[in-house]
Order: structure tokens, then sequence, then C-alpha cells
């Protein structure tokens, strides 16, 4: 049905919390990088009208550091363009701070525990080899 694949990547020992807010940022750096992927607006029988939602799924993958980074370097490789998260951003709390943070990241040693790619289904089904179904 589609000829591209979203797919999400957190490291496997991150807190609930940590998850679903990880999921929340990827996936909106994926919107804002591809606004094509957003649907229509949801109507209810009431004509209560709701957000537009993605017209594709996500998968949500979990991995362990090692593997997130070689996910990481792969899609660089490729020059795909992804969604990334790393462990220092949790201790920001604006968008400003999380730049200045990730701006100091070396992308060779960076602690990634999240990365969001929206690609063709081939080069993310290479790329996120090694990852898992999220439990």
């Amino acid at each position: 049905m589609f000829d591209t694949k979203v797919a999400l990547i957190l490291r496997n020992d991150l807190e609930t919390w940590q998850s679903l807010n990880v999921t929340a940022f990827l996936m909106s750096g994926i919107v804002a990088q591809t606004p094509d992927i957003i649907g229509e607006p949801y109507i209810d029988a009431n004509q209560n009208i709701y957000n537009p939602l993605s017209r594709q799924p996500a998968i949500v993958l979990a991995a362990d550091g090692d593997t997130i980074a070689k996910i990481h370097k792969r899609a660089l490789n490729r020059g795909v363009r992804v969604s990334a998260y790393i462990e220092e951003m949790f201790a920001t709390g604006h968008d400003a701070a999380n730049r200045d943070v990730f701006a100091k990241a070396d992308p060779e040693t960076a602690k990634f525990v999240g990365i969001g790619i929206h690609a063709d289904k081939r080069s993310v089904d290479k790329i996120t080899k090694g990852a898992k179904m999220h439990p």
C-alpha cells in the first residue's frame, strides 16, 4: 500500500515516560520533514472536527545503544535524513536547549536514545537491521 516506511527505533532501556516522549518527538520530526504524510481532518457523527493524523502507520522498534549507533551510521551513509533524540535532551526543558546539547554531540559517540526514519521500504529495512519490535 505504501512505497515508504516510517520506523521509530527506541533504545530498549528507557523508562516508559521516556519512550513515549521520544516517540512523540521523533514522529513530529518526520511530519515536519514530510508534511504530505498527514491526512485529512477527522469528523465524528456530530460534525466535531479533529486534527488530521498520519496517513501512514509507523512501526516502533527497540534496540540496544550499540545497535542504535549502527542504525544512525547506516542512515548517514545512505544519505537518509532522520529524526534523532540523544540522552542529554532529557535534561533540557525547551527546544533551544535541546538544539544546544545536540550541537555539542559528536555523531560518532552520541548517546542516541531514538532515531526516526521515513524512507523507501527497502532502505528502512536495511537501515534498521538488528532492531526488534518494541515490546
